[in-house]
């Protein structure tokens, strides 16, 4: 006959228990940030789309360098006019930043890594804002070189008198499209059906408020693209503000807090 011998366990004390862990608890959220900004430009089509912007961007500045009359603009006037290609594109890549882990498949590594899905959704938040101080940043400096070179060869005037409220409400309203369409993104959490119902819903219920006259009085208070023209337009005032806060929170809010919430519960495949 034979007999196992096993060994002892140690005993367990209530300090051993309590101990704390050592080492830092999960992913800095700085590292976390530094992830989501990365995946912006890195994933093939957030790189295609940026370079579709940019050229988009130059096109447009050259078209009014040929052919338009910016002498009369101004800079301010020029950038205003520069940003609204951006106001088109942009929001497909806040889509794209939302949706691209589930259509690639690599949710489940980036919720295995840090399985608090609420930090992953926060971080691609910030991303998103960071992207549309860049992109302001970049657009700035272009449209600075094609009116020096437009006053250079037209030999024009040039007016370079700055309005800081004015870039601010060009920032704002470039957030307001990126972060549209992330919270379509994080809605929807499919590219094409996200991309498609962001473009096509606005304009059907502009459409539908247009139409329907007793929808008329209430417009601007649910039709984002109609209360942000007054934003473009540079003459904001109280009641454009109450309009633009509430559009917001219809287009934006609600959006972004379902699909926060789907994102906080759906099951990875």
């Amino acid at each position: 006959m034979t007999t196992t011998m096993t060994p002892a366990s140690a005993p367990t004390t209530p300090d051993a228990v309590h101990a704390p862990l050592e080492g830092s608890p999960g992913i800095p959220f700085r590292r976390l940030l530094e992830v989501e900004r990365r995946k912006i430009v890195d994933t093939r089509s957030g790189a295609w789309l940026l370079g579709i912007t940019a050229l988009l961007t130059a096109l447009t500045l050259a078209v009014m360098l040929i052919w338009g009359e910016s002498d009369g603009l101004g800079f301010m006037g020029l950038l205003s006019v520069v940003t609204m290609p951006l106001s088109l594109l942009l929001p497909i890549l806040g889509i794209l930043t939302a949706t691209t882990e589930w259509s690639q498949r690599t949710a489940l590594v980036t919720f295995t890594l840090e399985p608090r899905r609420g930090r992953v959704v926060v971080a691609k938040l910030l991303a998103v804002v960071g992207l549309s101080l860049t992109v302001l940043v970049l657009t700035i400096l272009a449209s600075a070189l094609f009116y020096l070179a437009s006053t250079t060869v037209r030999d024009g005037p040039a007016d370079w008198s700055s309005e800081p409220a004015v870039v601010a409400k060009l920032l704002l309203l470039l957030t307001i499209y990126l972060v549209q369409g992330l919270a379509f993104g994080l809605l929807f959490l499919n590219t094409p059906a996200a991309i498609v119902t962001s473009l096509l819903l606005p304009m059907v219920f502009t459409v539908v408020t247009t139409i329907v006259g007793s929808l008329e009085r209430v417009t601007a208070w649910v039709d984002l693209l109609v209360a942000s023209e007054p934003l473009m337009a540079g003459s904001m005032g109280g009641a454009e503000w109450a309009h633009l806060g509430t559009a917001s929170l219809l287009w934006l809010g609600l959006p972004f807090a379902v699909g926060t919430w789907r994102v906080l519960t759906k099951e990875i495949a």
